[in-house]
């Protein structure tokens, strides 16, 4: 009798045991539910990582705007005197400094303008041919500062060594144009005289160049981008170069690698007008 209740008692006990695990919820999640954790999982993570990117890249615009305000807000220099090198029509650069003519606007280096027999020629370009030649008849150039415009560059009003005007003379002969939203009309009597004479732009159709950046935003070159080789087109023609070791190095045109070298001004990078220049500024002419 004490085995048959042993016995009973055994199998009593197992039956609890099944029918608890029965009760008892499975510890392993089933494997559709399981798969849409790890997908969501995946996707926070991911959500997360472009978060710190974004943010991180946010910082560093943010940073990059700071930098720019701050170099707006700057106070402007005293009147700057010294050697000219052409950006475009209405800038030139000074000691490593962008100086945007005061009251004035050029067509833009990419801009076209129709002659007097209605053919297309690059107004833009000639405008800033014409005044490179202007300028290296009496140097230097000095100019004294009102502004800054919104890309930072320095707003100036210039002469020649000689004491012309340079927004004077680019108006009066039909280079550029009075630009009255800036010069409350301080060029109008240059810009009527050019009219009438049908000199430069006013020889034929042509649009005002703040109306063709409006229309032709994609091929208007961006401040650090203007113009970057226009050195060669107004007779710069000297590349100086900064190597990877950080060497200053001019090229002149014979030389072997002049024309696969290329001029970041954003770098620091230049062109030089002669070989004298280039090597008082400390740079060193390429072995070949």
């Amino acid at each position: 009798m004490g085995k048959g209740h042993r016995y009973q008692g055994a199998n009593q006990a197992d039956r609890w045991r099944r029918r608890a695990g029965r009760r008892m919820p499975s510890r392993r999640l089933p494997r559709p539910l399981l798969g849409l954790i790890l997908l969501g999982a995946g996707t926070l993570a991911a959500a997360v990582t472009q978060f710190a990117i974004q943010s991180t890249a946010g910082q560093q615009s943010t940073a990059a705007l700071q930098s720019t305000i701050t170099n707006w807000t700057e106070p402007l220099p005293g009147p700057m005197q010294g050697r000219a090198s052409v950006i475009d029509g209405d800038t030139v650069e000074i000691a490593g400094q962008r100086v945007r003519f005061n009251g004035i606007d050029a067509p833009e280096s990419r801009q076209h303008c129709d002659d007097a027999k209605g053919f297309d020629y690059p107004c833009g370009r000639r405008a800033a041919q014409a005044l490179d030649k202007f300028l290296a008849a009496s140097r230097p150039l000095r100019c004294s500062f009102v502004d800054r415009d919104q890309y930072g560059r320095l707003v100036g009003n210039c002469n020649r060594a000689d004491g012309r005007s340079i927004q004077k003379w680019l108006v009066e002969q039909g280079l550029a144009l009075d630009w009255p939203r800036y010069s409350n009309g301080a060029f109008a009597a240059e810009q009527v005289s050019a009219k009438a004479a049908h000199r430069g732009v006013w020889q034929g159709r042509f649009d005002q160049p703040w109306d063709w950046r409006d229309a032709n935003a994609d091929k208007v070159e961006s401040v650090s981008e203007q113009s970057i080789g226009f050195g060669l087109l107004g007779g710069c023609s000297i590349k100086g170069n900064i190597s990877a070791k950080g060497e200053r190095i001019y090229h002149v045109p014979e030389q072997k690698y002049y024309s696969q070298t290329r001029i970041s001004q954003v770098s620091g990078e230049r062109w030089f007008c002669s070989e004298a220049e280039a090597q008082a500024a400390g740079w060193r002419k390429a072995r070949r």
